[in-house]
């Protein structure tokens, strides 16, 4: 589980670079804009129409609602296969004059349906039923244009009028082809619209990117500088962002400005750092070289007084041994100092090959001597099949006395920060190109905490490994730079008691065959 206020790889949202939401939010702007437009433009089409549709309507209303003229014979627009009583009493001259078929009219006297019915294309007259009747004669009396739905028959809009002799007629027009307009003009729109989408897209696309193209230089010019070597050693003059990315007048070269200015920062603050350290290393290089004589020279002096034919007394004496004891130790930091002021400076190392196999037996005898407490292990490539020795390939080209040194300290380590009894295993195999050692204990392992700083200098696993003897802190750091200074690299795998897993160290060295650097 992850630590709170921390989004687990499953909840966390999904990345979007910034081209896509550009891209999104263009279309999403367009599709709105679009649709409201077409919106607009389809009420407004569907408006004209039912104008248009009002207009007819209220000029058919109009010629319905006109008495029957002196010179019109009676039955005179009446279709030729009327039914002799089509609802509209015994005078086929009260059928409805000059309205056009499907025209639906519907007339009553007195609150007698007289007519109720439209007629056909092929002038065949339909009558209507009484749910039909029921729902024209519910438009209201006003002379004005009323949405109303004929059962089975759709939408419609109807004019209801009355004359002056009392006549009331209700004429209506169906919506039906303003509505088949309506729907063929939103059909070529969504379908304009989609085409229209589909190419904003590509060249929204293309346009972002074009835009976008000076952000990838910026991105690329930070890549190259991320790609240097700054921790350590001097430093080289840092790429900078080209001058046509850094105008202030647009985004991308305000982003280019800072860029720079925060690489000069960078670059002044880690030269003055490298002209710190130089002058450090030089100093503890001067330092060591010169506490080298005053060293051996008081424990050339305290051996001479515990030889001198004088009888030394008792306390004397253990303050002789503290001494030259003491002595030793300094000469011991002292050297290790001096060896990695000489590393700092890069100094050349002998090539030559060098077995290691023969260094990891010699570094195990050393060991068993030293610490006859432990249970020292060696494990070399195994042997072939007629019982044998392999003929394994574990020379790397080096320096052999700094990698019998690596050795040296690596077994040291274990022997100082493990109990007695502890198993210590050194094991030599072969990767191809390359020679890996791994020196594995099975102590109380290293606290977490401290594994990152393993390797620097003066570091101290008194807090995570048993104590049983002095330490100064340098051991390991000069194994780091032996193995960096031979183009290798050292890892460490630990785990504690509180851990998973059985708790012990393993520290491993890979040597390249061939150098890379020196």
């Amino acid at each position: 589980m992850g630590e709170a206020g921390t989004a687990s790889p499953a909840t966390r949202p999904r990345a979007t670079t910034l081209r896509r939401r550009l891209v999104v939010v263009l279309l999403g702007v367009l599709l709105l804009v679009t649709a409201a437009l077409a919106t607009a433009s389809a009420l407004a089409l569907r408006g004209q129409l039912v104008d248009e549709l009002d207009q007819s309507l209220v000029e058919a209303s109009r010629r319905e609602a006109e008495p029957p003229r002196a010179d019109r014979p009676p039955g005179a627009d009446v279709p030729a296969d009327l039914p002799d009583d089509p609802g509209a009493g015994d005078d086929p001259a009260r059928f409805p004059f000059g309205v056009g078929p499907g025209t639906v009219v519907v007339r009553t006297d007195g609150g007698t349906v007289a007519l109720a019915g439209y007629v056909t294309t092929t002038g065949s007259f339909v009558q209507l039923d009484e749910a039909q009747v029921a729902a024209l004669t519910s438009v209201p009396v006003d002379g004005e244009p009323h949405d109303v739905d004929v059962p089975d028959l759709g939408g419609y809009r109807a004019v209801a009028t009355t004359r002056e002799d009392g006549v009331g007629s209700v004429v209506a027009q169906s919506t039906a082809d303003v509505d088949a307009t309506v729907q063929q003009y939103v059909l070529v729109e969504v379908a304009l619209g989609v085409v229209g989408l589909v190419g904003a897209a590509v060249l929204g696309t293309w346009l972002v990117r074009r835009s976008l193209r000076p952000l990838d230089d910026v991105a690329a010019a930070a890549g190259r500088v991320s790609e240097l070597e700054l921790a350590r050693g001097e430093i080289d003059a840092i790429p900078r962002v080209p001058g046509d990315l850094t105008d202030e007048r647009t985004e991308v070269g305000q982003v280019g400005a800072a860029l720079n200015r925060m690489l000069e920062n960078v670059e002044t603050s880690l030269v003055a750092r490298h002209e710190s350290e130089t002058q450090v290393r030089r100093f503890v290089a001067d330092a060591s070289h010169e506490l080298r004589t005053p060293l051996a020279s008081i424990r050339g002096y305290a051996e001479l007084v515990r030889r001198s034919p004088d009888v030394v007394p008792p306390d004397t004496s253990r303050a002789l041994d503290r001494i030259e004891s003491e002595a030793v130790r300094m000469t011991g930091l002292v050297e290790d100092l001096l060896l990695l002021a000489r590393l700092d400076a890069g100094r050349p190392l002998d090539r030559e090959p060098v077995d290691l196999a023969a260094l990891a037996v010699d570094a195990v005898t050393d060991a068993h001597a030293a610490g006859p407490g432990h249970d020292w292990g060696l494990e070399l490539p195994g042997t072939d099949d007629g019982g044998d020795e392999a003929d394994v390939d574990l020379v790397v080209t080096g320096d052999e006395a700094s990698l019998r040194q690596v050795l040296a300290n690596l077994l040291a380590n274990a022997r100082t920060h493990t109990p007695p009894g502890t198993r210590v295993d050194v094991r030599v195999r072969d990767e191809g190109d390359a020679v890996v050692v791994e020196v594995a204990d099975a102590g109380p392992g290293i606290a977490p905490e401290l594994r990152p700083v393993l390797f620097r200098r003066f570091a101290r696993g008194d807090d995570a490994r048993n104590r049983t003897g002095g330490s100064t802190g340098l051991g390991l750091a000069i194994v780091d730079a032996i193995v960096a200074a031979h183009g290798g690299t050292i890892t460490v795998t630990s785990s504690t008691a509180d851990e998973p897993g059985s708790a012990g160290t393993t520290l491993a060295v890979r040597l390249p065959r061939s150098r890379q650097r020196y």
